[in-house]
């Protein structure tokens, strides 16, 4: 299965990101299919460039985007408006179970 994804590239405290396309199986940082564009979170406004006609075209094919990229895909408005933001948080049932506790306490 195909999935869009991003690659961290860059230096040790100035990440930059690839939107890569790849098969979910293989490793993430292993050889990508196809770059699609690239996304540096570092500036004011933030650097998001993509090749539209490309990205169109893999999730024509069935690539599916990962959550990141998903809820990206929206903020960009490329996705339709009505697709749901993906929750990219994934809190453990520990952590929940506290949370909880402190709810209730409050």
């Amino acid at each position: 299965m195909l999935t869009i994804c991003l690659t961290r590239i860059g230096k040790k405290n100035q990440p930059h990101f690839r939107l890569i396309v790849k098969d979910r199986r293989n490793d993430p940082w292993g050889k990508a299919i196809e770059i699609l564009g690239h996304l540096n979170p570092r500036v004011k406004p933030r650097i998001f460039e993509l090749k539209k006609d490309r990205l169109q075209y893999w999730l024509s094919v069935g690539a599916q985007p990962s959550a990141t990229v998903k809820n990206l895909l929206i903020n960009e408005e490329l996705l339709p408006k009505d697709t749901k933001k993906a929750k990219t948080i994934k809190v453990s049932k520990k952590r929940r179970i506290k949370m909880e506790k402190e709810k209730t306490v409050a």
